[in-house]
């Protein structure tokens, strides 16, 4: 479901890595290592936010390289910065992402919206939101339509107890039929999403 071969970024000088590569179906999979090691920067490449200079990413078989819209459309990304529409309400996201997907905000979504605790919040615009909402808000939208990869990067940043219990829920469900690879600088959060933790040396880093 995500598989990527030689993938290596470098902005300027500074070689990020170089030479990764990863297979896997479904399941759970958190990438852990130190902070400044480029994770976003994998995960922005994987979800087709940011250009690799070399390699490619398959996402359900379509290459993000070749055929963009297929592998993106069987693709669910929450980014680190969800503040990318500061001035759009959570409500109008859901229904933006839906459209997109061709399906709706359907009952099973609203549900999990209602146990991230956002059923006061899904009409501010994500400019009146804190971090952790706008955070549930890109979690609640992995649920629209039927994704084949879910990336997220570092998910249970600015939330609480009671939203990351309902993150790691999301997770071990999702990963029954999805391929979830998420960054985490949390190993507690990792193992109980009963996650295989993975870093960059273990995807073949060669630098």
């Amino acid at each position: 479901m995500l598989r990527f071969e030689n993938l290596s970024k470098r902005f300027g000088e500074r070689v990020i890595f170089q030479g990764l590569h990863y297979a896997s179906g479904a399941g759970c999979v958190a990438l852990c290592d130190e902070n400044g090691s480029g994770k976003s920067t994998l995960l922005g490449i994987l979800a087709g936010a940011i250009d690799a200079d070399e390699g490619e990413v398959w996402l359900d078989g379509h290459s993000l390289r070749t055929d963009a819209l297929k592998a993106k459309s069987a693709l669910a990304y929450v980014p680190d910065d969800c503040m990318a529409y500061p001035f759009q309400t959570g409500r109008a996201f859901l229904e933006l992402v839906a459209s997109a997907k061709k399906t709706s905000v359907d009952a099973r979504t609203l549900d999990l919206a209602h146990r991230f605790g956002l059923a006061p919040h899904l009409d501010k615009r994500f400019e009146q939101m804190s971090l952790g909402t706008c955070k549930k808000i890109f979690l609640t939208a992995t649920m629209l339509g039927e994704p084949a990869v879910v990336v997220a990067d570092e998910p249970g940043n600015g939330l609480d107890a009671a939203a990351r219990a309902v993150l790691i829920q999301l997770f071990k469900d999702l990963a029954k039929d999805c391929a979830v690879f998420f960054s985490s600088h949390d190993l507690q959060l990792a193992r109980a999403c009963e996650a295989k933790v993975t870093s960059f040396a273990e995807l073949g880093v060669d630098v």
